[in-house]
């Protein structure tokens, strides 16, 4: 019977961090969707994806401690699909100190806002925090200022 709590209560654990990742299965890793800043980045799930200035193009993250629990990572669990509007050229990873791999975009880290809790929301566009300036990010790669 304990072991088929333990497996069971694994099999939830798993469930719930693959769907939380936004990599269940046909779930695209990004996409592009029309909002108040035109149209920029989400993940498959449409949560708004942001970038942030201190990180240095092609770089690490400078994102750490407080910094991620204010601006959660978004980790990639599985391999990168660019959905509609997405550039897939643009797409990749980068190591953090951890060595688990955060989603990039034109070679920029990507970050949720914790305080995001419905898709198609985006409450911290151009805000200044933790050294750098916080920005959603166009299909383009390029940040809106």
């Amino acid at each position: 019977m304990k072991r088929i709590a333990f497996v069971l209560g694994v099999l939830v654990l798993f469930a719930a961090a693959t769907s939380a990742s936004g990599f269940e299965r046909g779930t695209p890793t990004l996409i592009v969707k029309k909002s108040r800043y035109g149209e920029v980045l989400f993940d498959g799930r449409g949560f708004a994806l942001y970038a942030f200035t201190r990180d240095r193009r092609g770089g690490p993250s400078q994102c750490y401690g407080g910094c991620a629990k204010a601006w959660p990572v978004y980790f990639a669990s599985g391999s990168l699909r660019a959905g509609p509007g997405v550039k897939r050229s643009l797409l990749g990873t980068t190591r953090r100190r951890n060595g688990r791999r955060q989603v990039t975009y034109n070679g920029r880290p990507l970050y949720y806002y914790v305080g995001e809790r419905r898709p198609g929301v985006i409450l911290c566009q151009n805000v200044d925090e933790f050294g750098g300036t916080w920005l959603v990010v166009r299909a383009s790669g390029r940040l809106v200022g």
